[in-house]
């Protein structure tokens, strides 16, 4: 029932991820191809709630992502099984989610 549950998580967060994917990549397009810096994308981005919850959802899409499938590749190449298994994917999201929030948070606070 655990990797039914998994398979699952990480196909809904494969689909959430998707259109994130491409909404993030236009807007790179966009600031490439408009000249735009660094400062003036900041500028943009800084004290926005839009921009805080598009990528946001997109640190919480990755995180539940790559960690289920780490978890899949680590249980395959060593002998890491149950809880021991389960830990360490759970510190991998948990790594992924601190890193990404503040990411998130240095490009949209105030």
């Amino acid at each position: 029932m655990l990797d039914f549950r998994l398979y699952m998580a990480q196909r809904l967060s494969a689909l959430i991820m998707a259109p994130l994917v491409v909404g993030h990549l236009a807007v790179m397009i966009y600031a490439v191809q408009g000249g735009l810096s660094a400062g003036e994308i900041l500028g943009r981005t800084q004290g926005s709630l839009f921009w805080a919850l598009f990528y946001g959802g997109f640190v919480v899409a990755v995180s539940v992502h790559a960690a289920i499938g780490l978890r899949t590749v680590i249980s395959e190449w060593t002998r890491l099984r149950g809880g021991m298994l389960n830990g360490v994917a759970m510190a991998i999201f948990a790594t992924l989610l601190v890193m990404g929030g503040r990411a998130v948070l240095a490009v949209t606070l105030v």
